[in-house]
């Protein structure tokens, strides 16, 4: 396994920060490797901490009386300069749980109420995102939403559009428009399975 030499913070802000990391692996290659992360300061590094803590959860939540229909955002984003389609998502808040976080994130996105599933720690444990550059981590929740649409709750930074989506519509975004990779995964099998969270049930 690798050795690292040098870790320095290269940025303080407030929702991601940059480190420089120097480091030596098996084969007595040296490197120097920059990792993109939701830390504050390098002391919260999971370089540092060994802990595999959950920074947001992204939220899978099926809609309307037969569950036939999946809750996106259309979402524009500045690294791509164009609109993606994605679950909700967003940063958990300090002491709060994944279903908590789950539930004020999908009502502050969308207007909608969250009932998240309990379902076995293996389906939502969190997991890394790009660990190639980054150590985010995040808590898939599943469950359903009802209520009505609304955009009152979203903050002034981000550009949100609400998608409530049958498989008829799944099917020509997957095809035609961007998609983030957690999000299309599960859509796929939302097109051809007929209860998308039978899953969660093995």
């Amino acid at each position: 396994m690798a050795t690292i030499k040098l870790l320095e913070q290269l940025t303080e802000n407030r929702f991601v920060n940059l480190f420089h990391v120097e480091g030596e692996n098996d084969k007595g290659h040296h490197s120097n490797y920059y990792v993109a992360s939701r830390a504050k300061t390098k002391e919260d590094l999971m370089i540092t901490t060994g802990k595999n803590v959950a920074d947001g959860v992204s939220i899978y939540a099926l809609y309307g009386e037969k569950r036939d229909k999946v809750v996106l955002v259309r979402q524009y984003r500045y690294p791509i300069n164009t609109y993606i389609y994605e679950f909700p998502a967003g940063l958990c808040e300090p002491g709060e749980n994944y279903k908590e976080a789950a539930e004020r994130e999908l009502h502050e996105e969308t207007g909608l109420n969250f009932h998240p599933l309990d379902v076995d720690d293996l389906y939502e444990l969190p997991r890394f995102s790009t660990v190639g550059m980054s150590d985010e981590s995040v808590a898939m929740v599943f469950g359903y939403a009802d209520g009505k649409i609304s955009d009152k709750y979203q903050e002034e930074s981000e550009e949100i559009q609400v998608v409530i989506a049958d498989r008829d519509e799944v099917r020509r975004i997957l095809k035609e428009e961007h998609v983030a990779i957690l999000a299309a995964y599960h859509l796929q099998h939302f097109l051809h399975d007929d209860d998308p969270f039978e899953f969660l049930n093995v």
